[in-house]
């Protein structure tokens, strides 16, 4: 199978993004499900929206996609009908309580996490196509440490690994790290979930980072805790984000603060960097794919 010419194809789009305003491209994923990846996603995202930064969503667990109904939305169209050529990224697009726009993913499909070549192409030009009314682009990976979590992860500029005081949280985001950075993925930083205090945060961020420092020669920067909140299980219960129903909560003002530093984080340099960075590294993952596959 020969994929240059649909995958550079991509170009015009690729051109249109020099031209627009500078993206954020983060990535948020854990090493194991269950420890909050994406309730962190959903409540960043909206953080970040409350501080003016126009965000988008994107589920990328492209087989068992969670972040609408984390919302309590039910899209009648999703990433499955861009890739298959029914629909456009703007017509899928779903507005989430929180002032954000969500790129939904589809659900219980197992073929949506086995995509052939000329579909990534297809995933490709989404992006590509992707306006330049955008500032952060939040993607939300599977759990875990399959082809398609490295390849979405890879081609994002920053890594928030989500991590909980459990052994096999932290062993999974250790081998997660590892696997990550042997791809040459650089920019890691780790987010303590449902600590019970402050110092229990750092004390597990200490864990992790001295492995991290020790065996694979690479610093992680520490973002901050969400505590254990009851408040933060009743809006997951209201399928809402926290920051939105109970603001004042302890975990709504973590959510804050980790929103404010990662607003702090300087701008992608040049003209939409990092989402031209995002799209030239899946551009690259197809060719290889499709070489493989021929």
């Amino acid at each position: 199978m020969h994929l240059s010419e649909p995958i550079f194809d991509q170009a015009s789009g690729l051109r249109r993004m020099r031209a627009a305003r500078p993206v954020k491209v983060i990535a948020v994923t854990g090493g194991k499900g269950g420890v909050g990846k994406t309730n962190v996603s959903v409540n960043l995202a909206a953080s970040l929206s409350r501080m003016g930064s126009k965000v988008m969503l994107f589920d990328a667990d492209l087989g068992l996609a969670n972040v609408d109904v984390q919302l309590g939305l039910s899209p009648q169209r999703n990433l499955s009908h861009v890739i298959a050529g029914e629909s456009t990224l703007s017509d899928i697009l779903v507005e989430a309580p929180g002032g954000f726009t969500i790129v939904p993913a589809s659900s219980g499909t197992q073929r949506m996490a086995e995509l052939s070549a000329d579909e990534h192409a297809s995933l490709i030009r989404c992006f590509s196509d992707i306006e330049d009314s955008v500032d952060v682009l939040i993607v939300d990976t599977a759990a875990g440490i399959s082809e398609s979590v490295v390849n979405f992860v890879r081609a994002c500029r920053e890594l928030i690994i989500v991590a909980c005081d459990e052994p096999s949280s932290i062993t999974d985001a250790y081998a997660l790290i590892k696997v990550l950075n042997r791809h040459g993925v650089e920019g890691f930083h780790m987010v303590a979930n449902r600590v019970r205090s402050q110092r229990e945060g750092h004390m597990l961020y200490h864990k992790l980072a001295i492995a991290t420092e020790r065996f694979l020669n690479l610093r992680l920067d520490f973002l901050g805790s969400i505590p254990e909140d009851e408040r933060l299980r009743r809006a997951v219960q209201k399928q809402q984000p926290v920051v939105m129903v109970y603001p004042n909560s302890p975990s709504a003002r973590a959510f804050g603060e980790l929103a404010k530093r990662i607003g702090s984080w300087p701008a992608p340099s040049g003209a939409a960097s990092d989402l031209e960075f995002f799209v030239e590294r899946l551009i690259e993952y197809s060719i290889v794919h499709g070489e493989m596959a021929g």
